[in-house]
């Protein structure tokens, strides 16, 4: 009797291969490899997947991803730009931080959260304009902000350290420039759930 095993059914994908092509896409996000609305579009089709080849194809135009959440490779754009009107965009988890970024925010609102990103390089320059809208920059210890360069006219411009930063080196200093009208451009610690503030619970980088 012959053994042919290509008659036999498919393995179903678990939670954690869902889980790990995920990352992947949006470490290729964060590498500008995905726009926001591709990355929308194969996050649902990975949570639904139901085989391991239904998730296979959503990352065969990718590079790897190792066990650290680094893409193979991890190399860093210079200048990544993101522009909003009335709308909001974000970059979060483990996305790879450029040399330079170009934010434009009108009415709408841009975050930028540097505690699970991955530092490529010891600076990171931004050249923010905001009219009405905001610009939110989540840090940890060991990343600093500097916005002495800002100009503001009726908004404002405010860097609030995370707890512990004074004793953690720096490894990324974000300097930012541009100019603020009535909107804002806000860097901060992340914020506790609200479990975690009634239990009193320090902030949580991982």
């Amino acid at each position: 009797m012959t053994d042919d095993k290509s008659q036999l059914p498919e393995l179903r994908a678990s939670h954690a291969d869902r889980d790990r092509i995920a990352e992947q896409l949006r470490v290729a996000a964060g590498d500008g490899r995905l726009t926001m609305d591709e990355l929308d579009e194969r996050l649902e089709k990975a949570l639904n997947a139901k085989t391991g080849s239904e998730l296979a194809v959503l990352v065969t135009d990718l590079p790897a991803v190792a066990a650290s959440g680094l893409a193979l490779p991890a190399e860093a754009q210079e200048l990544v730009k993101i522009e909003v009107s009335s709308g909001s965009a974000a970059r979060e988890g483990r996305w790879v931080v450029p040399r330079a970024m170009e934010v434009k925010a009108g009415s709408g609102s841009v975050k930028l959260d540097l505690t699970k990103a991955v530092i490529s390089g010891p600076t990171l320059r931004i050249d923010a304009t905001v009219r009405s809208g905001s610009l939110t920059i989540v840090t940890k210890p060991g990343i600093e902000v500097i916005v002495d360069e800002v100009s503001v006219s009726s908004g404002s411009a405010k860097v609030r350290q995370p707890p512990g930063a004074e004793s953690v080196p720096t490894v990324l200093r974000v300097t930012v420039s541009g100019s603020v009208r009535s909107g804002s451009i806000t860097a901060r610690p992340p914020r506790r759930g609200f479990l975690a503030w009634l239990q009193r619970k320090p902030v949580t980088y991982e």
